[in-house]
């Protein structure tokens, strides 16, 4: 308490009055979350929450005694935790959000509670750490209390109550000036009464200030040339995500550096701290005992000396950040910024890129940007065609298929990492797809990662699938949305059409768009030349969903977007296409999954259910789907399905990093009684193990052992991408018989055909006479 005894201290100013009302403000939106129209509940007040635990660590800055600014630190960083938690709820496991929410009330509670108690013995206590405590503890007993009835308004209320306390806190606490660092420095060593060491304090304190307009410009610097590293990575093509990816690169980098400073160094420093305070006390008097112009630079006075001033030192310039904000960011970087700068150059070797790696972490950004814009951008694309919205609308016609005659096509789904797992396939894709039977080739979602840009299609799509002779086809997958589906347009739809729909789009976000008109003609000439050089059919769609169509069967495909939706003019043309199918066999191709990684996927989003129940209404009998990048299959009996089986296939294996979710699942805990899949858990397990280093095996053991809990094995799978053999990508041919009235799917990897025994499936996922040893293949009725 020495320390804070040098404070200026004043009560609340307007600043913080108005913090307060902001936190009031957002404790009334959260209170009204549950009813809010249009709002997905949870992730709402995880957003709201992130604010005021923002606003509270900025004030912890501004408070004038030290256990409040420790307190307010505190209770901001639990606060974000949990709003993290709610922004990220769909990653979690079942109740394994409430959980984790109970869990920080009730570490709050008690912390509370333990400082109170603390301060009471020390007669320097306030009361509404009490009530703090008691209230975290009694939101604790109301969540347990709600169980699985009325969790969301639970949940709002004990928010809301917290955003409250935290207002409430704000007005109480004093806010301080301090103006002599050095001094509280010293006082907190009890050593105030030496001269010597308040003059080295002060001569410390005074260079930190001197020095600070240089770090400034070497952070600066550090992070232009952080910023032109990612540039030249990603690439520079003067679109809106060419500029804003590498600087959303750039940001992560910045976070990181302040995550390395404060989260892993800064209580590192503390817990050392705490050792050698007694040792610094004893020491400091033992130098002054020789005059330091008397002190032999080779001796251990003098390395002792030079110790104690670097402690000293460093102490001086965290104390500042903890008084300052501006410092607080400062020092972050300034300590922070190389340990940052070694990840970001290290961490795509480690093989976790998409964890680690901010040049993937744009992704997430453009994920929400498309995922609030992908209803409106598909509407004003699709209305740019002129072609309504009927049953015959978006045709197809691939050479050679007849009404009459037999064909087969190809479809490979999430392709487009560019890398060792998507180049395995190559041979297998040429030579399937190049059969004669083969008419034509689908992918199904994610054609290129990360962010579908066009200047990535040459890598990840014309190289890859240079060979191929037949019509190529695509639905986008969320990951092409990023760009606005500008690349997926260039590459598949034709000229004319691309130009309508790339228009379309620009208007309907009202022009504040890169893409101009000298663009569009850009990137259409640039796939026309890319389409020339590498000979691969493209440029027949004029949407992103579409169908072929026969006498006896039909062949649909359905793009989901980015959050497993569909706009209600797709709802309404495949309303009209299904309605004028009946009597034919109906195959649907979905950007996501119904059933995947041994989970019913349907109930994740209300639209996405309802998708599923046309389905069922119109007694669709096979159902594919990329997404998730395996082979999956699952048997929907007759009784969930208005008396007719439905068969599910995920078919997301053609080269992204491997799914483990369904690997790793209990058998006892699928969604249906048949299923199959590959790859099988023991060779699966077998490979990671063999590939697993030492400082990733703790993630494994975890995933092994608890499946990932609180979140999954399938979140963590991008952990364990190693792009080396075996390799276990797929993808899947269908047949069409229309003599023998059966459509055939047959599943490939990169060794050939897949048999039953590279598979694990249950007896009623084979057929009644097949062997272990016998190519793997469903056939099914087209009666």
């Amino acid at each position: 308490m020495q320390a804070d005894s040098k404070l200026q201290m004043k009560m609340p100013g307007k600043e913080r009055i108005a913090m307060s009302i902001g936190c009031f403000i957002f404790a009334t939106l959260a209170f009204f979350a549950p009813v809010w129209p249009g709002n997905s509940v949870v992730p709402h007040l995880g957003g709201l929450l992130t604010w005021v635990a923002l606003i509270e660590i900025y004030d912890g800055f501004r408070r004038a005694e030290y256990s409040s600014r420790k307190s307010a630190w505190a209770s901001g960083a639990l606060s974000l935790l949990m709003s993290v938690i709610l922004i990220n709820a769909d990653l979690f496991l079942s109740n394994a959000l409430y959980v984790f929410i109970i869990l920080v009330f009730a570490v709050d509670g008690i912390r509370y509670l333990i400082k109170f108690l603390n301060d009471y013995k020390l007669k320097h206590f306030y009361w509404i750490d009490l009530l703090a405590a008691i209230g975290n503890l009694l939101l604790v007993l109301a969540l347990l209390i709600s169980k699985d009835k009325g969790q969301a308004w639970a949940l709002s209320i004990a928010l809301c109550i917290r955003m409250v306390g935290i207002g409430i806190k704000l007005l109480s606490a004093k806010t301080g000036i301090l103006h002599q660092v050095s001094e509280d420095v010293v006082a907190a060593l009890g050593l105030s009464s030496n001269s010597y060491i308040n003059t080295v304090a002060e001569k410390i304190e005074v260079e930190e200030e001197a020095s600070a307009p240089y770090d400034r410009k070497w952070i600066i610097i550090f992070i232009v040339l952080l910023f032109f590293i990612h540039l030249g990575r990603m690439g520079f093509d003067r679109s809106f995500l060419g500029v804003l990816s590498p600087l959303v690169a750039t940001i992560g980098d910045i976070v990181i550096a302040l995550a390395i400073t404060y989260i892993i160094i800064g209580p590192f420093r503390l817990g050392f701290k705490k050792i050698s305070k007694l040792l610094e006390r004893k020491l400091w008097p033992w130098i002054t005992q020789v005059e330091e112009n008397k002190i032999k630079k080779i001796s251990i006075r003098n390395f002792v000396s030079i110790w104690l001033k670097k402690r000293m030192r460093t102490e001086i310039r965290f104390r500042k950040a903890g008084y300052s904000f501006p410092i607080a960011i400062r020092t972050g970087l300034r300590v922070g910024l190389p340990w940052s700068a070694l990840l970001a150059a290290i961490m795509p070797v480690l093989g976790m890129s998409w964890y680690f790696d901010t040049e993937n972490w744009a992704s997430g950004v453009w994920d929400r940007w498309a995922a609030t814009r992908a209803d409106a951008w598909r509407m004003a694309i699709t209305k740019s065609t002129g072609e309504g919205f009927g049953a015959h609308a978006f045709q197809l016609h691939p050479a050679n298929v007849k009404d009459t005659g037999n064909f087969s096509f190809m479809v490979i789904g999430d392709p487009g990492e560019g890398d060792a797992s998507q180049l395995i396939l190559k041979d297998q894709l040429i030579a399937v797809s190049n059969q004669p039977e083969v008419k034509f080739v689908v992918i199904s979602s994610d054609v290129v990662y990360p962010s579908g840009q066009l200047k990535d299609y040459e890598k990840k799509f014309w190289m890859p699938f240079k060979g191929v002779n037949k019509p190529v086809y695509a639905i986008p997958g969320n990951h092409d949305w990023y760009d606005a589906l500008d690349g997926f347009i260039a590459t598949f739809y034709e000229p004319a059409a691309a130009k309508k729909a790339m228009t379309a789009r620009v208007n309907e976000d009202l022009n504040i768009s890169s893409t101009t008109t000298g663009k569009i003609e850009e990137m259409i000439a640039k796939s026309a030349d890319w389409r020339k050089e590498y000979a691969v059919p493209t440029g027949f769609q004029t949407a992103p969903y579409f169908q072929v169509s026969t006498d006896s069967f039909v062949f649909i495909s359905v793009e989901t977007g980015v959050e497993r939706q569909i706009d209600s003019l797709q709802r309404q043309w495949l309303t009209n296409v299904l309605e004028a199918s009946k009597g034919k066999f109906v195959m649907v191709l979905l950007g996501h999954p119904f059933y995947a990684i041994g989970e019913y996927q349907g109930n994740m989003n209300p639209d996405f259910e309802l998708t599923h129940q046309l389905l069922r209404k119109y007694k669709v009998p096979l159902v594919m789907a990329g997404d998730t990048h395996d082979l999956e299959y699952y048997n929907e009996p007759a009784s969930n399905n208005n008396n007719h089986t439905m068969h599910h296939f995920v078919n997301g294996g053609g080269g992204a990093y491997l799914s483990i979710g369904t690997a790793m699942a209990k058998p006892g805990n699928m969604p249906t009684k048949d299923f199959a899949f590959y790859p099988s858990h023991d060779p699966l397990v077998k490979k990671i193990t063999e590939n697993t280093s030492w400082y990733k095996y703790p993630a494994w053991w975890w995933t092994k052992k608890l499946n990932g809990w609180p979140f999954s094995a399938e979140w963590l799978s991008a952990m364990f991408d190693y792009n080396v053999a075996p390799y276990f990508q797929s993808f899947m041919k269908i047949k069409v018989d229309a003599a023998k009235k059966q459509v055939t799917l047959i599943p490939y990897s990169n060794h050939g055909r897949i048999k039953w025994s590279n598979m694990t499936s249950t007896a009623g996922a084979r057929p009644a006479a097949a062997t272990m040893n016998d190519f793997a293949e469903w056939v099914i009725s087209m009666q």
